[in-house]
């Protein structure tokens, strides 16, 4: 008896947790100039923990996933990166957002995340007068 007190006593203790940050589920939606962006990845950049990512859909939804498959994000406000450009071959990629929104340090872009949700409040994106492009990798 005093076996099984001090065992459940000791699993009390430890907890049930993976030993990773608590997640939260995330899903949410990416616009450009109003309408949804239908390809990319979303990357949401914690300054403490694992990055989140998910892949964009043609509806322009998305589910972020740190470790396991939609186990979410960690709660915050964090930067955001969209990439949205698409690998038409060895030499040439369409860009169907501007490369600014790629990197996380240069996207002007943050989500926050205070919990489970499955419509965090719309990444918005502009074109800003431009459209999409291919843009050719190979050194001239």
């Amino acid at each position: 008896m005093i076996a099984v007190c001090s065992a459940l006593l000791l699993s009390a203790s430890l907890g049930c947790g993976d030993g990773r940050p608590e997640r939260v589920a995330v899903s949410g939606q990416v616009l450009i100039d109003g309408k949804p962006l239908g390809f990319g990845f979303v990357r949401v950049v914690p300054g403490n923990a694992r990055a989140a990512h998910g892949e964009i859909g043609p509806d322009g939804r998305f589910t972020l996933t740190t470790f396991e498959a939609s186990d979410g994000a960690v709660r915050g406000t964090h930067p955001v990166a969209v990439h949205a450009g698409e690998h038409l071959s060895e030499t040439k990629i369409r860009w169907h957002a501007p490369k600014k929104y790629a990197d996380a340090k240069t996207s002007g872009l943050t989500v926050t995340i205070d919990g489970s949700t499955d419509a965090i409040a719309p990444i918005e994106l502009t074109w800003g007068g431009g459209k999409p492009f291919v843009e050719n990798t190979m050194p001239r």
